[in-house]
C-alpha cells in the first residue's frame, strides 16, 4: 500500500486510496452507471462529456450484459468522439502517449514503444492502433473483461518499469485536470525524456508544475516501495 503521506505530497492520493471499478455478473443499475462513468472519465482523460455525446448504443449493450467493460472501453476509444478529442488535431506521438495513459493506465517506457505504435498505425490504421492496447496481454492481466482501466502508473505492479512512475506525472496534472487541458494536445509531453532514456523529473500539480528538488528517482522509489 502506498504511504498516504507520500501520495498526498505527490498529488496522487485519490488513486492510492480508491479501488478499481469492477462490473460483476450480479450488478445493479447503480453499478452499471458507476462503471460507465469511470470508463468515460478514464478513456477521455477526465474531459467533460456532454449528455448528447454519450454512446447510448454501447451503454445499452453494457447495461443488458451483451458486452463487457473491455468491449465498452473499446467502443469509447474507437468512437468518432475520441478521434475528435485526441486524434485529428493531435501530433502522433502525443496521441500514442495518451492511448497508453487512457487505455493501459501508464506512461510509455521508451522510444521503442512509441516507434512500435507509429509503425502499427502507418501500416494498419487507427482501429489496429487502438485494439493493440485493449487486446494486449498487459491489458488482460491488469483489467480483464470487467475492470475499468485506471491510472495504475502510480502503483508498483508486476511487469512495470520504475521509470514509468515519474513519467506519469508528465501525463497526469492532477485529478481536476484533463488530458485535453494540457497544452491543448499540441506537443508530446515525453519525447525529450524518452529520447534521453532517463527518468523524468517528478512534476506535480501540488507544486505548481515545478520539478521537486532533490533526487526525484529516490522520491519515486521511496513512495512506491512503501506499499
Amino acid at each position: 500500500m502506498t504511504s498516504s503521506m507520500a501520495a498526498r505530497q505527490l498529488g496522487f492520493e485519490p488513486y492510492a486510496s480508491s479501488s478499481p471499478v469492477e462490473l460483476r455478473k450480479h450488478r445493479s443499475e447503480g453499478d452499471v452507471q458507476a462503471a460507465m462513468w469511470a470508463a468515460y472519465r478514464q478513456v477521455f482523460g477526465n474531459d467533460h462529456i456532454l449528455v448528447s455525446e454519450r454512446l447510448s448504443g454501447a451503454e445499452s449493450l453494457l447495461r443488458q450484459g451483451d458486452i463487457t467493460v473491455r468491449d465498452f472501453v473499446r467502443a469509447l476509444a474507437q468512437s468518432e468522439l475520441y478521434r475528435q478529442k485526441f486524434f485529428y488535431s493531435t501530433p502522433q506521438v502525443r496521441f500514442i502517449e495518451l492511448n497508453y495513459k487512457h487505455l493501459l493506465g501508464r506512461a510509455p517506457y521508451n522510444e521503442a514503444e512509441i516507434a512500435y505504435h507509429v509503425n502499427l498505425y502507418v501500416n494498419e490504421g487507427y482501429e489496429a492502433e487502438i485494439n493493440s492496447y485493449i487486446d494486449s496481454t498487459e491489458y488482460q492481466e491488469n483489467f480483464g473483461e470487467d475492470i475499468v482501466p485506471w491510472n495504475r502508473g502510480f502503483e508498483t505492479q508486476r511487469g512495470q518499469q520504475a521509470v514509468g512512475f515519474n513519467r506519469m506525472f508528465q501525463l497526469h496534472r492532477g485529478r481536476a485536470n484533463s488530458s485535453r487541458a494540457q497544452g491543448n494536445n499540441k506537443s508530446s509531453a515525453l519525447i525529450a525524456d524518452l529520447a534521453g532514456k532517463g527518468a523524468s523529473s517528478v512534476r506535480t500539480a501540488s507544486f505548481g508544475g515545478k520539478s521537486l528538488s532533490g533526487n526525484t528517482r529516490a522520491i519515486a522509489k521511496n513512495s512506491t516501495e512503501s506499499k
